[in-house]
């Protein structure tokens, strides 16, 4: 089969597209022909700064696909099912052996970019505001990096649950197309101070929740959270180490919850969340928004787009066969 692979860390061009021998059905899993895989940030990071297990290593957390193969402990999946897939590694590829437990069939009225991109992106969202975060109808959440895969999801569910929704953005546009999602204020954090304007639309109090994906944010994400307000960091698209100074956090008796979603998809809460999730964007009730989609031929340029800052949800590779 043809993949994108890497035999060292670096930056997207490290990427190359070859050959590589097709992968094994598990007895306990399935075989999948990829139609898409999102780029997720672990997959990101883990290019630029993860030793592969080995050379001509394939990455890739989410994809996309039809059952070819299913292997001979699996009852509940069969050949030509439509599912969509998590793991660490393997997605960006033709072909993809996985668990069936990390594999969701996908509903009707559906398509395959949309189905790749939501486990993750929403899965961490949700996991994020109400398993960890404890997010409750009224209350006001801060969100960093809006218009990223995590960001877009907790805008719509944590408008759905009845909270005042403010998030960090660049860009007038963007704003405007994340107010249909259900933002109520964006924070343009490249011109205004974001602390003081969240005291601002708080009328001094702070968020109750703040929801922080990058990383490098997180002493901002403190500061602009209430006294007794709950912090609830995930993954580290900024790239840095994650070093705070925890001492204003203690004196303000903030709560601090760190999320890695490798670990937690195999819980059946968390898998029957994604399944739900799956259902409402199917019926229209959540939007998947991708960015752009590139052949997986050109996986290191779409890596380079997708570690811009100026996307807006996700960026998604698709296999082009002969």
């Amino acid at each position: 089969m043809k993949a994108a692979i890497y035999d060292h860390p670096g930056p997207p061009d490290v990427l190359r597209y070859a050959d590589v021998p097709d992968p094994v059905c598990p007895s306990d899993g399935v075989l999948i022909r990829v139609e898409a895989a999102a780029i997720e940030g672990g997959d990101l990071i883990n290019r630029a700064s993860t030793s592969p297990p080995h050379p001509a290593f394939v990455v890739g957390y989410a994809a996309a696909g039809t059952i070819v193969a299913v292997g001979e402990n699996v009852a509940d999946r069969h050949v030509g099912q439509k599912v969509t897939s998590f793991d660490l590694a393997g997605s960006h590829a033709e072909l993809r052996a996985v668990a069936a437990s990390r594999t969701w069939p996908m509903p009707e009225g559906l398509d395959m970019a949309a189905a790749a991109a939501l486990p993750i992106a929403f899965g961490t969202a949700h996991h994020c505001l109400f398993a960890r975060g404890g997010l409750k109808h009224g209350e006001t959440l801060l969100i960093q990096a809006g218009a990223g895969g995590v960001g877009l999801a907790a805008i719509q569910l944590a408008h759905q649950a009845g909270a005042t929704v403010l998030a960090t953005v660049s860009g007038g546009p963007r704003a405007e197309r994340l107010a249909g999602l259900g933002l109520d204020h964006a924070i343009d954090h490249r011109s205004v101070d974001v602390v003081d304007t969240v005291m601002r639309l708080t009328d001094g109090r702070g968020a109750d929740l703040v929801v922080d994906p990058v990383g490098t944010t997180l002493q901002t994400s403190l500061a602009a959270l209430r006294p007794e307000g709950r912090l609830v960091f995930v993954g580290n698209a900024g790239g840095s180490q994650l070093t705070i100074d925890l001492w204003p956090a203690l004196q303000a008796n903030r709560s601090l919850f760190g999320v890695f979603m490798g670990t937690q998809f195999g819980k059946p809460e968390v898998y029957s969340t994604v399944s739900d999730m799956l259902q409402q964007a199917a019926t229209g009730h959540l939007k998947v928004i991708v960015d752009k989609t590139f052949p997986l031929t050109a996986a290191a340029e779409a890596h380079a787009y997708a570690q811009s800052n100026s996307i807006l949800g996700r960026v998604v590779l698709v296999p082009t066969r002969q």
